[in-house]
Formats: C-alpha cells, structure tokens, sequence
C-alpha cells in the first residue's frame, strides 16, 4: 500500500497553537462542552472502521477526482485523528458525509487551496467548505427532478398569465394530466404536479434567496427594488441549480461508474464508450460550483454570476464538447451492453434500485451534461432580461451567453457533421443511378427530407384508361443542394435514381384539392433535369402535412431571424411547448418543455411549423405537443424579451469592435 495513505505522520498538518505541547496519543484536546459536534466527534474517535473504509474508497478515487498533483490529505486513522485540529472537518457533519469521497477530496482541495493562497486554514477553507455541503445538502431533488419541474413551473406561470380573470382559478386547481395524442398515434403526458415542499423552498425544490438565513436576519429584501430581488433570485437560482446538477454527476461517478459489480460486467473499452469523459465534466462542474456558492458568501447581496460563468465557460467547458459529440456512440454502446450483455442488464437494474437514484433510470444520468449546458444558457438570458441596460451585469451576461452559444453551436456543428456523414455513406451504398450519376459524398451537403410520395400519370382519352394505374410509387430524396427522384426495387433496400436537378433549378406549385382522388397533390418542375431539358411531375402527397412540409422543403420561405424594433408591434400567433419531443425526420424541430415558438403555418391535420424563439431554429413539429398563448400582451412580452437579448448582443458587439479598432489604431500611432 502506498505511504502516502497508510502513514499520515509524514503529512504536512497544520497544528493548533494552544500552548500545549503536541505528542502522538493525545486523547484531550480543547473542546466546547456543550458542542453536539464535539460530543459526536468523541464517539466518532473509537471507530476504527469507519475511517478503514473511506481510506479505501479515497484511494480508489484520487485519481479520478480532477485534482490530480495536489497534496490532498486523506485516508486517517483515529490514531492521528487525535492530532488534527477542530476546524479539519464542518461542524454538524453527517457521518456517511465524512465517510463519502465527495468530502475527502473538496477537504483536501481546501485545505491546499487555502495554502497556496496564504490563508490561514481555519478563517477560510472551513468557512467555503461548509457551504458547498450546505447548497447540496439543503437540495430536495436530482438535476432530473428539478429541470422537469422548473419547465412545469414555467409553463403554469405562463398559463397564469395568458387565462383569463374568469378561467384563472380553473388552472390553478388543474391537477390531473391529460393525455393528447397526434394522427400518428403518438401518446404523451402533460408533465405531474410538482410535489409539496416546505415553505421555504419555490416549487423547484430549491431554497429561495430570500429564505436563507442570511436575508431573513437582516433588513435587506425592505432597501431593494422588486426588479432587484427577481434578479437576485435568477442568480441564485443558477447557483442551486449547478448544485442540484453536481450532486447527480455524483451518483453517476460514485453509483455507477465507480460500481465494481457493473465493471465487472464490462471491458474497459465498453466502460469507455458508456462514460466517454464524465470524469473531466465532473472536475468541470466542481470548479465551477466552488466559485459560485464562494461568491454567494462574499456578500448578503449577489454581486454577479455571470462573470464566473464566462470564465470557466471559456477555460474549462470545452470539456462538454467531446461528450455530447460522442453521445450517440454512447447511447449505441449501451444498448449494445442492454441486448447481449445479461449480467450487465441485471446489475444496472439492481443499481437503479438504489433509492438514491430517485426511480430515475440510467440513461437519464448519462444525458446530464448535455441537458445542464443548454440550461445554463437559459438562466444567463433570464439574469439578462432582468439586468439593467447598459450595466456591468448585462455586459458579463451578454460574454457569458456569447461563450455558452459558441459551446452548444459547436456541440450542435459536431453531431450533425457525423451524423451527416453517416447518412451519404448510407444513401452510397443504396442508390443506382439508370441516368448518368453524379457522386452523392460532398463535406458540403446534408439530407433535409426523404419520403415515399406517388407520382401522377398524364391522362388519356383511350377506352384502356380505367386499366392503368393513375399513380405510382416513388422515392424522393431532397438534399441541401442536390434533389432525387428514384423508385424502391422490388428486393432488397436498394433506390433506383431515374431523375435528379440541382435544388436551385426546382419550382413548386400547390394544387387545389379536386375530390379525394386528387387532394394533396402539387406540382414540381425541373427546370434542368439530367437530361439538361426542363419536365414537369405531379406528385401526390399521403397528409395535407406531408405536402405543406414537402412545398416548404422543395421551396422554402425565405423569412429573417430578427425584425426591426418598428415591427415588434406586429403579432403573429405563439406556441409554448407543453412536452418534450424528439424529431424523427430531417425537417422536424425537436422541442424541450417551456419553449416558446412562433407559428409560421399550422396545418388542419396536426402539424406546426415554428421558430423557436430563444436561438431562431426552425422545423415542424405535432400540435398536441404545444398549447397556443392567447393573450396579446404575453405575446408581446415573449418578443421583447427576445428581442431584449439580440439588441444587447448586438450592442455590446458593436462596442467590442469600435474598441478593438481604437486599440489597432493607437498601436499603429505608437509605432
């Protein structure tokens, strides 16, 4: 066994200076009788194995705690417990908390944080040490459980505002889901009530900054605007909420990752595969967490957040790329292990058992970080519509949006470079061309929509006319630059191309419906086809949405992300989306609960095509998942505050160039 965990003398232990001299068995050291944390401590000293067993455990995780290189003092013995000052660990800490890694490894941290910084130990790492137990520990929920009722929560204020006086009481008695369904039987559920909490917690299950009990000691809350106290519950909301997210990184590591029964069932590549870099993600998220609930100690009154978002979102956070690139790897990886691997299958379920996961199941674990990124986000634009204009608090939030907007892109840019990639090697290898062919890999191109339409046959006044089948099947392919016309072959998965056009020489014309046995059709024109001569197909779609979403992909509205300030005024319809929905095709829009969108066309038979608010993108989705706002003056509201974001991105964009061009230009006058 290593010396340095088995022989804790040689550790560098900072000494009380009580005047008395120090020797190896000291049993009396000075104490505050009437502590319940020295009373305990006492007890605690003749307990062998409990510290046996987190000097194992804190072996095992050293090296995989983020801190590697830093002296870290762990793994003693009640022998050299003796000897350890009182501030060493937090008063009123529960026992399985000392026993746990996670408060091993922040003890050691502090402790050599507080050294390189020339603190002294006991003014300050017992002080930040406390708190980063008293945000976890204070948290009713999972990361899980608190996003799904934070959107809940942001849906019912929604709700609130957009009934009217007469139907305000009937949504707030609501209880019950109900459940919608679309014309392709897709069943889902609007999300639960939230659970009761106690007086002191918001309906996330967090603790209000109002009710800590620095706030309620003092006179702060009657010397701050209300605008000022909303801003500084979206700060601290940001604050608990990274709390609530670390602490199911921590069942993640410790319950999963670190099981030796669920090792046992993999090989380390397969392990690799399941939980890509969760580790760095978690060092990630420490860093952060530590700077944030420090700052909230600083003072009653929040300073800022956001600047300490921006910068561990740009020294640290591109640890998130790799894994949300790699996550559809991941995802293959385990349901691969759930198919072949039985013992595996069984000691996930038995993990999963666990009440500390909640009856929450694994795959929710793995989608973690993915899911807290694009949140961060949301709550630094909430801290920005409230921030007053032109102040240091909008500047730092605009940075930190800026920074978290250039992770979540590149993330986004990633998966859809292999997944593209992915998708022509597939349509390669199942295309054969009957015209000239045209090479179908190119960096450049992706798929915007594929599907099974029926083409129409010219008519005939012949008495063989009734004979003949009016339409026949084909296969439609429609890439960003390139467009395919192919018939399925009889055997096999394999497309027959008889016809193609560059994307830019098509021309759509919708059709008036004329009885059933023409309704949904519309027109295509190829204006050069690989013939190089121009021909006309008329195509019969399955739905009235299947031909909207086929006109719209063929010939696509042309419409700016943002409108000038001048054109606000102009009301469009909105949308907030009531529950989560994964596309399934390339011209679908996937949607997470509480967003807001606008209604560019909402087809008779179920289908919406919107513009999310907050980042612009654009596609189809059922309407059983979304609820139309009604009132105009929320509507108006959604928009400013879009618009709110933009302007300030705008501005201070403006203001970093203008600066970038005083500072080249006195450069230039110094040289």
């Amino acid at each position: 066994m290593d010396d340095a965990y088995t022989d804790n003398r040689e550790l560098d232990i900072p000494q009380r200076d009580n005047g008395d001299s120090e020797r190896e068995g000291q049993k009396h050291m000075p104490i505050r009788r009437n502590s319940l944390f020295y009373r305990s401590m006492r007890k605690k000293r003749h307990t062998k194995s409990q510290y046996e067993t987190a000097q194992q455990t804190d072996k095992s995780c050293m090296k995989d705690n983020g801190l590697q290189g830093r002296p870290i003092q762990l793994g003693r013995t009640p022998k050299h417990l003796d000897s350890l000052p009182c501030w060493k660990i937090p008063m009123n800490t529960p026992q399985h908390m000392q026993r746990s890694p996670l408060f091993s490894n922040n003890l050691g941290f502090l402790e050599t944080s507080s050294e390189q910084n020339g603190n002294s130990p006991a003014n300050a790492s017992v002080s930040r040490f406390r708190n980063v137990w008293h945000f976890v520990e204070n948290i009713e929920l999972l990361y899980q459980e608190y996003r799904e009722k934070s959107t809940y929560q942001e849906i019912e204020e929604r709700r609130m505002q957009d009934c009217t006086e007469k139907n305000r009481s009937e949504f707030a008695n609501e209880a019950k889901p109900q459940e919608v369904k679309t014309d392709s039987s897709i069943a889902t559920q609007v999300p639960s009530q939230p659970v009761k909490l106690s007086p002191s917690t918001n309906n996330l299950g967090m603790k209000l900054w109002q009710n800590t009990e620095k706030v309620r000691n003092s006179t702060v809350l009657s010397t701050l605007s209300r605008k000022e106290i909303k801003l500084q519950e979206a700060m601290f909301e940001l604050v608990t909420s990274e709390a609530s997210y670390y602490k199911s990184l921590e069942i993640l590591v410790f319950h999963f990752m670190k099981s030796e029964q669920l090792s046992e069932t993999l090989t380390p590549i397969e392990k690799h595969h399941i939980f890509s870099n969760i580790l760095e993600i978690k060092a990630a998220s420490e860093r952060f967490f530590r700077d944030l609930e420090h700052r909230v100690e600083e003072d009653i009154v929040i300073s800022d957040v956001c600047d300490i978002v921006y910068e561990h979102t740009v020294g640290y956070f591109n640890v998130y790329i790799p894994y949300v690139t790699n996550q559809s790897y991941q995802e293959a990886a385990y349901r691969r292990s759930m198919e072949n691997n039985l013992q595996f299958r069984n000691v996930m379920a038995e993990l999963e058992k666990d009440p500390k996961c909640r009856g929450l199941p694994f795959p929710s674990f793995l989608i973690l970080p993915f899911q807290r990124i694009t949140r961060l986000k949301l709550l630094v634009q909430n801290i920005l519509k409230i921030a007053e204009e032109e102040s240091k608090r909008e500047s730092t939030a605009v940075r930190a949006h800026r920074e978290i907007e250039k992770i979540i892109k590149e993330c986004s840019e990633r998966v859809k470079k292999m997944s593209r990639t992915e998708q022509l090697i597939n349509f390669e290898k199942k295309l054969e061309f009957k015209v000239k062919s045209v090479p179908i890999i190119s960096h450049s191109r992706w798929l915007l929509k594929e599907g099974e339409l029926e083409q129409m046959s010219v008519q005939k006044a012949t008495r063989t006319f009734r004979k003949k089948k009016l339409f026949k099947p084909v296969y439609l392919i429609l890439f960003n630059d390139l467009f395919l016309i192919t018939r399925k072959q009889s055997y096999g998965d394999k497309y027959e191309v008889f016809d193609y056009a560059l994307r830019g020489l098509l021309r759509v014309q919708e059709l008036e419906d004329q009885g059933q046995a023409l309704a949904n059709v519309f027109t295509l024109r190829l204006l050069e086809n690989s013939n190089d001569r121009e021909i006309q197909y008329m195509l019969k779609a399955k739905s009235l949405s299947d031909k909207k979403r086929w006109v719209h992909a063929l010939m696509p509205n042309r419409r700016t992300k943002y409108v000038s300030p001048s054109s606000l005024h102009w009301d469009c319809p909105q949308v907030q989306c009531i529950q989560r929905y994964t596309a399934q095709e390339p011209d679908e829009l996937s949607l997470e609960a509480a967003d807001i969108l606008s209604v560019v066309e909402w087809t008779s038979d179920g289908w919406i095509l919107g513009d999310r608010l907050h980042d612009g993108e654009k596609g189809w989705f059922p309407s059983p998942m979304v609820e139309e706002i009604k009132n105009p003056q929320l509507r108006a509201q959604n928009r400013k505050e879009c618009y709110r974001i933009y302007k300030a991105e705008e501005c201070h964009g403006n203001k970093s160039k203008e600066g970038r061009k005083i500072t080249n230009k006195n450069v230039i006058q110094q040289q």
